[in-house]
């Protein structure tokens, strides 16, 4: 049985989970300048889709899901307090409903 990682050296992804109001004005303002910053910050993205279905719960509408893998949950923190980050989140007010969640996992893919 291989020895599990210690928080330290785990891997942290962040599951967004969206439900786009303009899907042409969020993918062309948020969604062309975030992927830049996710990758400045060490990010990558492992998933950016739509049509997700919700099978269960309260995200009804969310359909369009963005699941990113990140070296450690204090570098996604340290890229979503940015001033970068904050400034480029803007591009999304009144364009989308979001949902994040931020887990440290052993690496999935």
């Amino acid at each position: 049985m291989s020895e599990s990682k210690s928080s330290e050296t785990m891997n942290a992804y962040m599951i967004i989970a969206c439900k786009m109001h303009d899907r042409e004005a969020f993918i062309n303002g948020y969604g062309k300048a975030v992927p830049l910053l996710v990758e400045k910050y060490g990010g990558k993205y492992l998933v950016v889709a739509p049509g997700a279905v919700s099978l269960e719960g309260t995200l009804k509408g969310y359909s369009s899901v963005a699941i990113s893998r990140w070296p450690s949950k204090q570098v996604a923190l340290d890229f979503w307090y940015s001033e970068e980050y904050l400034e480029v989140k803007k591009l999304r007010e009144n364009l989308a409903d979001v949902e994040v969640l931020l887990v440290e996992a052993p690496e999935i893919l």
